[in-house]
């Protein structure tokens, strides 16, 4: 199939080429971003954590297929009706210039909140009979990701992420319900990380994209404050988030296993953020963002392994 240009209007009023998909990578890579596929399934590994937690160990296969079934389509929707509704404000910065809704690999762009809708409405319903907290926390998410964070705070508060980063607790709760303990003492407490986490994730990225959120006229925090002001509120999210995470080695299926390397993940981004507080500069700031994919991708997998540990003797 060869390449056919359209002209088309863009989300900002430009007109742009419309460009077909040509094989089966470029409609791969247009899925991967439209449904924020790195996102969905760093919240499917939250949600897997929170599950390993109040299971005190291996769920088993079919609660993990559900996690990950349900979870992987109620993220996506919200994930693509998130980007459907920002596609405007998307052309007006670098970073997001290049999805699909905004460069033209989709040139109607009308069936995207109905599938988006209908990923989130779907597994749901599928599961409220006989799990109505799973379809509570799926709904939750997506509510909070599209409706609080998407659509009323982001235009309008520099707090935005604050509340925004519940979306992530909620993922965690929903790995716990599916499991029948959505209250375990442990994935609450993981929850509680994933709401600090997520503010102090990104806005350490806002850092490096300030002109572009500028542009946009999203009020993230370092567009409002002086990026050395935004490196002290980075630092008020990073020190709780790392005490809750060393918190979690009181937990009977945690041990020294989870507490060495947490120790010395937390320090490197309690280091790093000091850096950032002493020169506000990109360099740091990226440093800084690595840094918390790096805490964050520590804390999960050392929880699934010192959580099966037990089980692992039992076999």
């Amino acid at each position: 199939m060869s390449l056919s240009d359209l002209s088309e209007k863009s989300p900002t009023g430009e007109l742009k080429a419309v460009k077909s998909i040509t094989n089966w990578r470029d409609l791969f890579m247009m899925i991967v971003v439209l449904f924020k596929m790195r996102i969905v399934f760093l919240l499917l590994m939250a949600a897997t954590g929170g599950a390993f937690l109040a299971a005190g160990g291996w769920p088993g296969l079919g609660k993990m297929a559900l996690i990950w079934l349900t979870g992987g389509m109620a993220a996506s929707g919200a994930s693509s009706l998130n980007q459907y509704l920002e596609r405007k404000s998307d052309g007006n910065m670098g970073r997001t210039k290049k999805r699909p809704l905004v460069n033209g690999d989709i040139p109607n762009p009308n069936w995207v909140p109905w599938v988006g809708i209908a990923l989130i409405i779907l597994p749901s319903a599928a599961v409220f009979p006989t799990n109505p907290a799973l379809a509570f926390f799926l709904l939750l998410g997506a509510f909070i990701y599209v409706v609080i964070y998407t659509i009323w705070l982001k235009p309008r508060t520099l707090l935005n992420i604050v509340i925004g980063g519940a979306a992530g607790s909620a993922a965690v709760l929903s790995g716990s319900a599916a499991v029948g303990h959505w209250n375990d003492p442990g994935a609450l407490v993981l929850a509680l990380i994933l709401f600090l986490w997520t503010p102090f994730h990104f806005w350490s990225l806002a850092l490096l994209y300030r002109d572009d959120y500028s542009r946009a006229d999203v009020p993230m925090l370092p567009t409002k404050t002086t990026p050395h002001q935004a490196a002290w509120w980075v630092m008020s999210h990073t020190i709780p988030a790392g005490l809750a995470g060393l918190l979690l080695v009181i937990l009977p299926s945690l041990g020294w296993v989870y507490f060495a390397p947490m120790l010395l993940v937390t320090a490197d981004l309690f280091w790093r953020n000091v850096k950032l507080i002493k020169d506000p500069s990109p360099p740091h700031a990226r440093s800084l963002f690595m840094a918390s994919n790096i805490y964050l991708t520590v804390l999960l997998l050392i929880i699934f392994i010192d959580s099966v540990q037990p089980f692992l003797k039992g076999v």
